[in-house]
């Protein structure tokens, strides 16, 4: 079915010829995945660097890791838009409606953007944009999964670090251990390990903040193509250990993995 005329059935108002559909990408400092699971996505809408939303209607899609897939983040009506100087943006008066906001998070539609085109006509692309599927649940950072199954994008580390979400914060800080980061874009891996107070969480907490958290290799990659560049990159865990072992034997499991992995003249570790 098609996404827009699904829309239409929950609310006739909302017609394709009114309607602008905004496929939500990252802007170059924020994912919008992460703000939408943050409950922010509303207000980061609203600033604009142009004039983009000169119809009544905002259909928002939110793009996802897999290619030609969005995420359903409502309809909203536009109030028109005043120039803020103080951010040097236009900042929109929306006002999500209710009407068509059962499905919000929920439904994934697939669609093959344009280009680099963020802001649609409705009328034009209502054809092309069709229901993937619909989650029974709106989409959400899971509660830690247990140590075994964590393989973590960048930006869901980010989230879980920023809201502290004591599920993942309580398991990994009481724990040290040998993680593992996978480089998406060139296959690469990189072997790490922590030791100490605060574990694994606090090792990670440096990564969300900094993208490399130290690590020569992984730095040099950011120098050069830019910070975006560790969203490429995904946390797991190789193996834990008692948070009070001693950081000898923490580095021993570390050259282990290194020398098992092939990290050290095949991947992203220095030594």
């Amino acid at each position: 079915m098609k996404v827009v005329n699904f829309i239409q059935v929950m609310d006739p108002d909302v017609t394709p010829e009114r309607a602008k559909i905004h496929l939500a990408t990252w802007d170059g400092e924020k994912n919008p995945l992460d703000v939408y699971l943050a409950g922010e996505f509303e207000e980061w809408q609203r600033w604009q660097t142009r004039r983009n939303f000169k119809r009544s209607f905002i259909i928002s899609l939110i793009a996802l890791r897999a290619a030609n897939r969005w995420l359903y983040a409502g309809v909203y009506t536009s109030g028109g838009c005043e120039w803020r100087a103080e951010r040097n943006l236009y900042y929109y008066k929306l006002l999500e409606r209710p009407s068509c906001s059962e499905f919000n998070g929920r439904l994934v539609a697939t669609f093959r953007r344009p280009g680099r085109q963020s802001y649609l006509d409705a009328d034009k692309w209502v054809d092309h944009l069709h229901i993937g599927e619909i989650l029974p649940e709106r989409i959400t950072i899971q509660e830690f999964p247990g140590f075994r199954i964590v393989d973590l994008a960048k930006s869901d580390l980010d989230l879980i670090v920023v809201q502290r979400l004591e599920t993942w914060r309580t398991a990994l800080s009481n724990v040290a251990g040998i993680y593992l980061i996978s480089d998406t874009v060139s296959g690469k891996l990189y072997v790490g390990s922590a030791s100490g107070e605060g574990g694994i969480w606090q090792r990670w907490c440096n990564y969300a903040e900094t993208g490399h958290g130290g690590n020569v290799e992984l730095k040099r990659i950011m120098d050069i193509e830019g910070f975006q560049r560790a969203n490429a990159f995904r946390f797991s865990v190789l193996e834990i250990a008692d948070i009070h072992a001693s950081a000898e034997d923490i580095l021993r499991r570390e050259c282990h993995w290194k020398n098992v992995l092939l990290t050290s003249g095949h991947g992203l570790n220095a030594n």
